[in-house]
């Protein structure tokens, strides 16, 4: 299992700042995957929701009043530059 978010903090825009239990920390710019998807991301547009991430600690990764979540594994790849480790074939 990768690290996990340990705190998130709105930097501007669509871009927060994220820190993970190793230390690693990053920004993230959410613009491309939250402006024109629609559906449960509709709401994310608006700034001030935006602003409203959470860390939810016991999934270790953001959420949003509405429930929504990001992947942290996916998240740690953007911040760490490294690609998501392939599972191994059982």
């Amino acid at each position: 299992m990768l690290p996990r978010i340990t705190k998130a903090r709105y930097v501007r825009d669509y871009r927060l700042e994220l820190t993970f239990t190793d230390g690693t920390a990053g920004e993230v710019d959410f613009k491309d995957r939250v402006v024109g998807r629609g559906g449960v991301f509709a709401p994310l547009e608006d700034i001030n929701f935006f602003k409203q991430v959470k860390v939810d600690s016991e999934a270790g990764t953001i959420v949003w009043p509405n429930d929504v979540d990001f992947c942290p594994d996916v998240l740690y790849s953007l911040v760490a530059h490294r690609p998501i480790p392939e599972l191994e074939p059982a």
